[in-house]
């Protein structure tokens, strides 16, 4: 279950429980947010696309601390005029939490929680086994082979 949200003139993908940055924020440490500018989500394999926005969909988050970036470098040259200059730039940013995802005020989460079963990995779990069986069988034969071959190469000599 994935969501692209626009925030701050960008687009980004989002799972439940991520922390991403975004651009600055006018919110204090804590408060919750709802980003209701959803442009797309993908649950399992039915994908929902807005035109350009869900109507209905919201993401739900918290705000985890106001920062500022990392120091950029700004540096302008003009060659053989001697014209050098350097500034320095940190971006404000706001680091948030996504909590949950809503398409018409039901969460995705809890019901794609549900629709999973625990045989899934149960099934995973011998799909895997069965892969390392046969890998294994595989390099077994390869040696058998690769001696058989140097005692062939040692006869006739």
């Amino acid at each position: 279950m994935h969501a692209i949200i626009k925030s701050g003139g960008k687009q980004y993908c989002v799972d439940p429980n991520d922390i991403i940055k975004v651009e600055k924020l006018e919110l204090k440490k804590g408060s919750p947010l709802e980003i209701s500018e959803v442009l797309m989500i993908k649950n399992g394999d039915k994908i929902t696309s807005g035109s350009p926005f869900i109507s209905g969909a919201v993401v739900k988050a918290e705000v985890l601390e106001q920062k500022r970036s990392k120091s950029i470098t700004v540096f302008k040259k003009k060659r053989r005029h001697n014209y050098r200059r350097k500034h320095g730039h940190k971006q404000d940013e706001t680091v948030i939490k996504v909590l949950d995802i809503l398409v018409d005020e039901t969460s995705i989460v809890s019901n794609s929680k549900k629709a999973k079963k625990p045989s899934d990995t149960s099934e995973k779990n011998k799909r895997k086994k069965e892969a390392k069986v046969k890998n294994t069988s595989s390099s077994k034969k390869d040696k058998e082979v690769k001696k058989a071959n140097k005692e062939k190469t040692t006869k006739e000599e």
